[in-house]
């Protein structure tokens, strides 16, 4: 395992290489930073200022390479930004000029209060939905629960936050309309909406895709022989195909846990929980090259990790598996 979680380490090397170059690309080719000066600091800022902006974040270097005189090669904007990334050293946010570090561990609480309790929730609704179908597989109240799930997955994100808002927080006042408020229980009435319309919004789709891995599996011939066994079907289902399917499951869960602290950008944004995902949408809004590359590239961290994760978990859960 050890030999393949070294490999894994080094395939994971060029692909956040190709992030970091697609993301220079877009914040120091595509859109220069003297433009982005000048979008910051607004167009009656004199070229005295925006030389001093650049000098201040450092971005008053040459592109590629520092070939002038005097100059180390290597002191230019794209080797600086690679080295920031790599080391971990995100400076300071174009727009507020706030260390991004702390806006960082200040947006993982706020986030991980939204999707931490959607998922485990989310996850135990699916899971329970989809064996109680495959129970029943193929009877009436099954196909209207497959209609059901189609319609929720066919109704798009926006709607569930719009009717959601303006039906329950703004007419009936059940919960607030907007804001966060980090106070031990009372964070729960700023959540519960958002982690509610999250559930909704994924449970259809989850809850298919589970039940259509149950009903493979409880075709499978060692199914057939604990039923002429005489075990009982609520058994065989809920231990037997339960334990077998969750080995499947492990690759749609796990790579998904490291986005739990990126958080949900619409959700974020929509309620004004001060998130991780909010700030993605704010730095991407305002054109903060710094956050956004740093929240990128964490993004493009967590994600390999999730897979590594997700690997390692299916060695474990299924022993036929040798990671080699």
């Amino acid at each position: 395992m050890f030999s393949y979680l070294i490999r894994r380490l080094l395939y994971a090397i060029p692909i956040l290489f190709g992030v970091m170059l697609i993301t220079f690309l877009l914040f120091f080719v595509v859109q220069p930073p003297y433009a982005r000066a000048r979008a910051i600091l607004g167009e009656k800022a004199r070229p005295a200022q925006v030389q001093q902006w650049l000098h201040d974040h450092g971005y008053d270097k040459p592109t590629y390479l520092n070939t002038k005189p005097g100059q180390h090669l290597f002191d230019s904007l794209f080797v600086n930004q690679m080295k920031r990334l790599i080391t971990f050293d995100f400076g300071v946010s174009d727009k507020t000029s706030l260390p991004i570090a702390k806006t960082f561990t200040d947006g993982v609480i706020p986030s991980l209060c939204l999707t931490l309790p959607a998922f485990v929730i989310g996850f135990i609704m699916a899971v329970t939905l989809s064996l109680y179908q495959v129970f029943i597989r193929y009877s009436a109240l099954d196909r209207f629960g497959v209609f059901l799930c189609v319609a929720l997955m066919s109704i798009p994100p926006m709607i569930y936050m719009f009717v959601g808002q303006r039906v329950l927080a703004m007419q009936l006042n059940y919960f607030p309309a907007y804001g966060f408020d980090l106070r031990g229980w009372q964070t729960a009435k700023f959540v519960l909406l958002p982690v509610t319309l999250m559930i909704v919004m994924y449970l259809g789709n989850d809850v298919r895709l589970y039940r259509t891995i149950f009903l493979e599996e409880i075709t499978q011939d060692y199914v057939r022989t604990a039923l002429a066994k005489g075990v009982p079907q609520s058994r065989v289902l809920f231990v037997h195909v339960l334990k077998n399917g969750m080995i499947s499951l492990i690759t749609l869960v796990v790579a998904h846990l490291p986005f739990l602290i990126m958080g949900s950008l619409l959700l974020e944004n929509f309620f004004g929980i001060p998130g991780l995902g909010n700030a993605l949408i704010h730095a991407i809004q305002t054109g903060d090259a710094a956050m956004t590359n740093a929240l990128v590239y964490l993004g493009a961290l967590f994600y390999l990790a999730g897979l590594m994760l997700t690997d390692i978990c299916y060695a474990f859960a299924d022993p036929r598996i040798r990671l080699s």
